[in-house]
């Protein structure tokens, strides 16, 4: 899963890039990928009550992209995030010495720049890929039902509204996903904030940009690159000091990682022991089958049976055995539908 972070030269999206995945950000004006993990406090439970030589959490690849300069740069920060899963759009609020060079600090103005060259481009290739299909339509007769879909999304371009907003039926995203509109793809918004902004919760135009965001259903994640470098900085304890003292439970950086693995649609299930402790990335409403491939194709085919307990009921009842004699371990077959937290430990035979 490939995570495009993107916004305007001096975001602080290289920061965010660089706390999210632990890797030094390089100079040059290309993108670059690094993999970030998945903070999870139930991973952290896990290993406190097996004391495994390994730890694993969930991860995915994120991409520091270039930043977008209306007019300058556009072909190549569009080829930079083509190929990407979803984007992650950092905008600034903070107030610092060095002076962003285009107009000043403007949040929503920032988003709404980027989302318009987002549309422009999604345009631009309907517009292409409907010429070739009103060519083609004489001689090739599945040629119309594209047509009518791509009719759809042409309808929601022309009222400004990004593809992802389109309401289709199962055939017809299929239809859509042989396509990169750009617009389409899940979109969260971080905005980036300094440390008075964060503690009075206000920022220039906070109204426009909270209440567009909302208006079209994307996350907005407040986050102060400043502040999270700091807490990296510290120990553990002076971190949790730190956090409590700016009324946060939880450092940006987790709630931002967090928010785009459930805004993909993705959950963690977990297989614990000795060797190691660990957790699973796979999609919403994965089989059990499916999920034990996720570990080794032999597993899911030789798979047998599943034996899965709730994390919940694991860590209430504080072991294995506990569970069994409470009668909440389960045996599931293939079909098992796995949930978010399960445990599982996988029968097979190859």
């Amino acid at each position: 899963m490939k995570i495009g972070i993107i916004g305007r030269p001096q975001a602080g999206k290289s920061t965010l890039f660089q706390l999210l995945t632990n890797h030094q950000v390089g100079s040059g004006n290309k993108a670059q990928v690094a993999v970030g993990k998945i903070p999870d406090p139930r991973i952290d439970a896990l290993t406190k009550l097996h004391n495994p030589r390994k730890v694993t959490y969930a991860t995915i690849d994120f991409w520091d992209v270039p930043g977008f300069l209306p007019g300058q740069n556009a072909a190549g920060f569009l080829e930079s995030v083509r190929d990407v899963d979803a984007l992650v759009l950092v905008v600034r609020a903070f107030e610092s010495d060095i002076v962003p060079s285009y107009n000043g600090l403007q949040p929503y103005g920032d988003f709404n720049d980027i989302q318009q060259e987002l549309l422009v481009a999604d345009w631009s290739l309907l517009e292409t890929r409907l010429e070739r299909i009103v060519k083609q339509r004489a001689k090739n007769p599945q040629a119309l039902g594209e047509l009518s879909v791509l009719e759809k999304c042409q309808a929601t371009l022309e009222q400004d509204l990004p593809l992802r907003e389109l309401k289709l039926d199962e055939d017809e995203e299929k239809v859509l996903r042989t396509y990169d509109f750009m617009t389409k793809k899940p979109l969260i918004v971080v905005v980036n904030l300094d440390e008075e902004q964060m503690r009075t919760d206000s920022y220039p135009q906070k109204e426009q940009l909270e209440g567009e965001l909302s208006r079209m259903n994307l996350p907005l994640i407040k986050v102060s690159a400043q502040i999270e470098t700091e807490i990296s900085a510290l120990d553990p304890e002076d971190a949790a000091l730190f956090m409590e003292e700016l009324g946060l439970t939880d450092t940006g950086i987790a709630r931002l990682a967090r928010t785009v693995y459930k805004h993909l649609g993705l959950i963690s299930f977990f297989t614990v022991g000795e060797d190691e402790v660990r957790a699973w990335t796979i999609k919403e409403a994965t089989m059990a089958k499916q999920a034990a491939g996720k570990i080794h194709s032999d597993i899911e085919r030789g798979f047998i049976r599943a034996e899965v307990v709730s994390y919940d009921d694991l860590m209430e009842c504080g072991n294995q055995q506990a569970v069994k004699e409470k009668g909440r371990f389960r045996l599931e077959g293939k079909d098992y539908i796995v949930h978010d937290g399960d445990v599982i430990s996988f029968r097979f035979n190859v």
